[in-house]
């Protein structure tokens, strides 16, 4: 996958992680779109704003996508490397790629989903580092919570 490509795909994610943040939430956003470009969904963590703790940035990116007949040459585009439930979520249903706007702050499931076919595509965005670094250092019990640690 082109890097100009995957840094303007960002760029919706990553403006779903400051809308995010703004609300009071974790910084986490994430998009979907199809093997064209075409974008089906996007989406952020809302489980501080929703009381739900399993909407994560790429499931509600998922679910804004609708039903699709077919995952294949589909990419998820998230703001930070995909927790174990999210990663899931992409191996369940075939999505193709994930585009990973940082690994820094945390490490998810990617390695895993490299191993098993799914191509893997880390910007090491300096700006999603930022995001989650600062919000990690104001709010590490929240953070904790939602990671699991």
């Amino acid at each position: 996958m082109d890097h100009a490509q995957a840094r303007s795909w960002l760029a919706t994610a990553l403006a779903e992680a400051r809308a995010g943040l703004a609300e009071g939430g974790v910084p986490i956003g994430a998009a979907l779109h199809a093997a064209d470009g075409t974008l089906l969904g996007r989406g952020r963590n809302r489980r501080v704003q929703d009381d739900d703790p399993s909407t994560h940035a790429e499931t509600a990116a998922f679910r804004a996508a609708g039903r699709q007949r077919s995952y294949r040459g589909t990419t998820m585009v998230t703001t930070l490397s995909p927790c174990w439930y999210c990663s899931g979520l992409v191996r369940q249903f075939g999505i193709s790629r994930v585009v990973i706007g940082e690994a820094t702050t945390f490490r998810g499931g990617h390695d895993w989903l490299a191993e098993h076919g799914v191509e893997v595509v880390v910007l090491d965005d300096p700006e999603c580092v930022e995001l989650m670094r600062d919000f990690i250092g104001k709010h590490p019990d929240l953070w904790n919570e939602d990671i699991g640690a």
